[in-house]
């Protein structure tokens, strides 16, 4: 009988065995090639984002003072200010955030937990996993259609509520795809376990594996608001303005009242002839990445506490 050695030797007792022959030199160049394209692909990457920051500061600093964050827009650069912009970022991302994270969280723990691998969980996986590769200027659209127009006497036509439930939509896909990949993270040990105690599978899903998949959860949260408050296009379709003279008031007619945010007020500098706008919108750009900053150092800190607590 040919032993396993004979067979990986090519013994001459075996004319035709298969002689296993790895390769590892060529295997091992391959990888080092790969791994060399990699790492100059990450650098020239973090390189161009070096340089347009750095760009970006050296023209926008100047114009960052006080006077610049409480002014309203104006057509003479040097009394320009973006603080409606400013307002309006704020009160469409609160409303994102209060829209999306029940709702997108709900709904991928409901299609994750409490429905059955069927034809109806999968036509809607599939669905939702395409709605999240759709351009934004569709979510305008439909944010046009259905919000505005169909919905005006609740929503009041291109208003703060418009804008926020149009970005939510856009950000919904996002979320959902988190929330199952952090529940299938989970151990399927702990629902057995939780079964066992006699639990409810309710019971299970608040008490031990939402918990456990909240950092994961809380991750794709932040992802999908960081691509939320940059969007430009679909608040344009559904008409938000480019020139605000007035703060929304705080309360709930607030949300019926025409806005603009902070992209749309840096869109809007760029496209002006003059020199002295372009630097405005270099300032507008360095104040929009602060509160992206701010905005996810707060999620991510939310993160790790629930991650430590765990």
């Amino acid at each position: 009988m040919t032993s396993p050695n004979q067979v990986l030797q090519g013994d001459s007792c075996q004319p035709n065995a298969y002689k296993f022959s790895p390769a590892l030199p060529s295997r091992y160049k391959t990888d080092g090639i790969f791994k060399a394209l990699a790492w100059a692909a990450v650098v020239i990457s973090l390189t161009v984002l070096v340089v347009l920051l750095a760009d970006v500061a050296n023209d926008g600093i100047s114009r960052i003072n006080w006077n610049f964050l409480t002014s309203f827009p104006s057509r003479r650069p040097a009394e320009s200010g973006l603080l409606s912009a400013l307002v309006g970022t704020i009160w469409v991302m609160a409303l994102v955030a209060l829209f999306s994270f029940p709702i997108g969280v709900g709904a991928g723990i409901f299609l994750e937990e409490f429905i059955a691998d069927s034809f109806f969980e999968n036509i809607v996986e599939v669905n939702i996993a395409n709605l999240a590769a759709v351009p934004s200027i569709i979510y305008g659209l439909l944010g046009l259609q259905v919000f505005v127009r169909w919905l005006f006497p609740i929503t009041g036509g291109r208003t703060i509520l418009s804008g926020a439930l149009t970005l939510t939509l856009l950000i919904l896909p996002i979320i959902i795809i988190a929330t199952r990949e952090s529940l299938r993270a989970v151990p399927s040990s702990l629902r057995q376990a939780g079964f066992a105690l006699g639990a409810t599978r309710w019971q299970v899903v608040r008490e031990i594996i939402f918990p456990q998949a909240l950092p994961g959860i809380l991750t794709g949260v932040i992802l999908a608001l960081s691509r939320a408050i940059g969007e430009t296009a679909p608040l344009i379709t559904i008409g938000a303005l480019t020139f605000i003279a007035f703060l929304p008031p705080l309360s709930l007619q607030g949300l019926r009242t025409t806005f603009s945010v902070l992209p749309i007020q840096v869109f809007n500098w760029v496209s002006r002839p003059q020199a002295e706008f372009h630097l405005l919108a270099a300032g507008g750009i360095i104040v929009l990445m602060v509160m992206l900053l701010l905005m996810n150092g707060i999620a991510i800190y939310l993160r790790n506490r629930f991650q430590q607590n765990r």
